[in-house]
């Protein structure tokens, strides 16, 4: 064999086979008939209750944002601990700081009126009960995956697991609503009730609760960076 020419390799490589992609096959007919039943849907029951069809529009819609966003109560709570990434968290906390805004507004608009300030009956004592129920709570949604919303999405995708865990979600909430008044009222006794515009006024409230979120933000900002050594 003369010069310059390269020796044959003694190893006979073939040629990869690839296995030809199936065509994705079109969701607009699905899609299509989706909308058709939903808008029949909403139809119907718009005929019995406006109020019922309007929800139903509402909670299509809202899945569809926390299916397509991917947003996540649990995962904002839980990434920083796993992975570091605190981009959810501050997603919350920014969630967190636009109601804060729109429900000062309302309330404080039902304040000036006169009016029954709308969620005034939802504050509960600062109280063992509610310590140990954001516990369990917190402990159950990282272990099924997901919270309320996040198991429903998810149900809505297919995940066996999260059908499971919707079956418990119903019997503890039964079970615990059942045993609310009996047992956990005892626990309640003396607990202080803490509604911060009656501590510190509807503007110092504002700016109390706003000084948090931004605190919590820039906190998750600098577990970021020491975690993963960026904040993108």
């Amino acid at each position: 064999m003369g010069e310059g020419q390269s020796k044959p390799s003694s190893i006979e490589r073939s040629p990869r086979k690839r296995t030809p992609r199936k065509p994705k096959k079109s969701q607009i007919p699905y899609a299509i008939l989706v909308t058709i039943g939903i808008i029949l849907i909403a139809w119907l029951v718009n005929r019995g209750s406006t109020t019922a069809a309007i929800g139903w529009i509402f909670g299509i819609a809202f899945g569809y944002v926390l299916q397509r966003s991917r947003f996540c109560f649990t995962a904002s709570m839980r990434d920083p601990w796993i992975t570091g990434s605190t981009s959810l968290t501050r997603a919350v906390l920014i969630a967190f700081a636009l109601t804060t805004l729109g429900f000062t507004a309302i309330k404080y608009s039902a304040y000036l009126s006169g009016s029954d300030i709308p969620g005034a009956g939802a504050v509960h004592p600062i109280s063992i009960p509610l310590i140990l129920g954001a516990t369990m709570f917190g402990i159950g949604m990282v272990i099924a995956g997901g919270c309320a919303s996040g198991t429903l999405m998810r149900i809505g995708e297919g995940f066996t697991m999260q059908m499971l865990a919707l079956v418990f979600f119903i019997v503890g909430s039964l079970w615990g609503g059942h045993d609310m008044g009996a047992f956990w009222s005892n626990l309640e006794t003396n607990a202080p009730k803490i509604f911060l515009p009656d501590v510190f006024g509807w503007a110092g409230a504002l700016v109390v609760q706003g000084v948090i979120i931004l605190l919590l933000y820039l906190a998750a900002l600098s577990w970021q960076k020491k975690k993963l050594g960026s904040i993108e």
